[in-house]
């Protein structure tokens, strides 16, 4: 995406299992932001808020850098209105992205114990009612992987394309700033 939109850029990215410890997101950027000032004129963060519930907030307004807006991704892929509009039709609805697609087994399944454990899948998904993918890109390799992920879950499986403006347009903005 930034070769295509002519961003010179490097990206240093964090562990995509920390969406699984919310909690650990901030210092892990914190940290990351800390060491990398020195090297870079500006330095920006590609994360939303993702459950740290105002923690990114405060270590990127300590630290002087910009983040990317929103609760979540999905709130980057969908926009907010929409996200915030299927959780008000189904408050029991499990969100896909492309990534959590291609990553089920391993940071849902594996991560969860689910793999070893499988009783478990009814405590941790037993009030979900349904799975929406908000899919970036439409590829039916993509398509089986979330129809199999939402069967491991016992969900049904709605689909909803959204590509990739919103993300687009959120990190050009972030990028230019």
């Amino acid at each position: 995406m930034a070769a295509e939109s002519g961003w010179t850029l490097d990206v240093h990215p964090l562990p995509p299992l920390l969406h699984n410890h919310p909690d650990r997101i901030a210092a892990a950027v914190e940290d990351l932001v800390t060491r990398l000032r020195p090297a870079y004129d500006v330095v920006v963060v590609g994360y939303a808020d993702c459950g740290t519930y105002g923690a990114l907030d405060e270590v990127c307004q300590r630290l002087s850098v910009a983040r990317l807006p929103g609760l979540h991704c999905y709130d980057l892929y969908a926009g907010a209105d929409v996200v915030r509009d299927l959780m008000a039709a189904e408050p029991g609805t499990y969100l896909f992205t492309d990534f959590l697609v291609k990553s089920f087994d391993r940071t849902v399944i594996r991560e969860l114990g689910l793999d070893r454990y499988p009783e478990l899948r009814e405590a941790y998904f037993g009030n979900y009612r349904s799975v929406v993918w908000l899919t970036q890109n439409e590829d039916p390799e993509l398509r089986a992987a979330a129809d199999a992920a939402a069967e491991a879950l016992g969900l049904p499986l709605t689909v909803r394309h959204t590509g990739l403006a919103g993300l687009t347009a959120a990190l050009r903005d972030l990028v230019q700033a």
